[in-house]
């Protein structure tokens, strides 16, 4: 099995994806971010196209093929549950990395964290980020995407903490 949990940047991720793990055996959190910092350390700013050069390695082209490629590789080496904690708002990422992973294990499912912006905001404060940093910077966008639907499952965070989330989230998966 397979869990994507979606999400602007400070809605709660991490936080869920820790829970889950700790309620499913035999699964492992797998961040797709660690595979675009290693992408932002191997490939120099010089050599990137100029769409490439956004700041953001959600924007590398290869991101999206290596976030699968790992996956793969993770669960065949490794055969656990993936839990997969990864702010994916652009429906070309979300559609294709959503794909690449459904095609590795049929039982993929996808849960769309959503919290209102003044719960972000506070969420990434209560975190130690910087007002105004770039993770701040990306909520609208994030937001408006998500409520443009195509998300498939989502899961209000509001008011609810994270063990909370988590257990609504295997009772999710039990249906």
């Amino acid at each position: 099995m397979i869990i994507m949990i979606n999400g602007a940047f400070g809605v709660g991720k991490t936080s869920v994806t820790e829970r889950l793990v700790e309620l499913i055996p035999n699964s492992l959190l797998y961040d797709p971010e660690l595979v675009g910092y290693m992408i932002r350390e191997v490939i120099p700013e010089r050599i990137k196209p100029e769409h490439e050069r956004t700041g953001d390695f959600q924007d590398l082209d290869i991101w999206k093929e290596l976030v699968v490629t790992v996956a793969k590789s993770i669960k065949s080496s490794y055969n656990q549950h993936l839990i997969v904690p990864m702010t994916l708002y652009k429906k070309e990422n979300f559609q294709y990395i959503s794909k690449g992973l459904k095609s590795l294990d049929e039982a993929t499912h996808h849960f769309c964290l959503m919290a209102d912006q003044e719960t972000i905001h506070r969420r990434l404060l209560e975190r130690g980020e910087t007002p105004g940093a770039w993770c701040f910077q990306q909520t609208s966008k994030c937001l408006e995407a998500f409520k443009a639907g195509g998300f498939n499952e989502y899961v209000e965070t509001v008011g609810i903490n994270a063990d909370e989330i988590a257990k609504q989230i295997v009772e999710r998966l039990k249906r």
